[in-house]
């Protein structure tokens, strides 16, 4: 204990309770899980995508028990998102529009999620000339009514009155995600070139 307090007092991160401090006055304990990337003034970054790789993985986990309740168990959380971005008013999209509205960089992955909402009736694709072309049958958009019914009362309900979290509008939340999208895009781009 008295090390971890010698610690705090002079700025060092502790890998025991992922501590960092840039200022001796004032310790935050930041909740990341790699303190290695908790470097001294990025400690909110690494909080940041700790809670970010959270949110994710429940994210996935309730499209894919969302999609379950729905009748389709056999579908993954990205199989699911296709489907409701297929069916997103209700208008075919052509492949590329799905690789760029989902953000999705790798075309296999949108292949075998058509192949199989395909398979399963829930889609229907047209070719013209090069480009191909997916709309949903009406039994995609019966499954994604259904989900719809379920997200109000197991998701939307938990949602507070004010429509904010800690504080913030969910939609300001949603904003500063697509900039931070952008930063980690150019990241990505950074780090592809060395």
């Amino acid at each position: 204990m008295a090390k971890r307090n010698q610690e705090r007092s002079s700025g060092k991160t502790s890998k025991d309770d992922q501590t960092v401090s840039t200022n001796p006055e004032q310790t935050r304990s930041y909740i990341v899980s790699s303190s290695h990337l908790a470097a001294p003034g990025s400690e909110d970054v690494s909080e940041f995508e700790f809670a970010l790789t959270v949110v994710n993985n429940a994210f996935q986990r309730w499209v894919a028990r969302g999609m379950t309740a729905a009748g389709l168990p056999e579908l993954s959380p990205l199989d699911g998102l296709i489907l409701h971005a297929v069916h997103h008013r209700e208008r075919e999209k052509s492949i590329s529009d799905l690789l760029l509205t989902l953000n999705l960089s790798e075309r296999h992955y949108l292949n075998y999620a058509m192949k199989k909402l395909d398979e399963l009736g829930l889609i229907t694709r047209r070719k013209q000339g090069k480009e191909v072309f997916v709309s949903a049958t009406e039994k995609g958009q019966r499954a994604c009514a259904e989900y719809a019914r379920l997200r109000r009362f197991c998701l939307l309900e938990l949602i507070p009155s004010d429509r904010k979290v800690a504080g913030v509008p969910i939609g300001d939340l949603a904003k500063a995600l697509r900039v931070l999208t952008g930063l980690y895009e150019q990241a990505s781009r950074s780090a592809a070139s060395l």
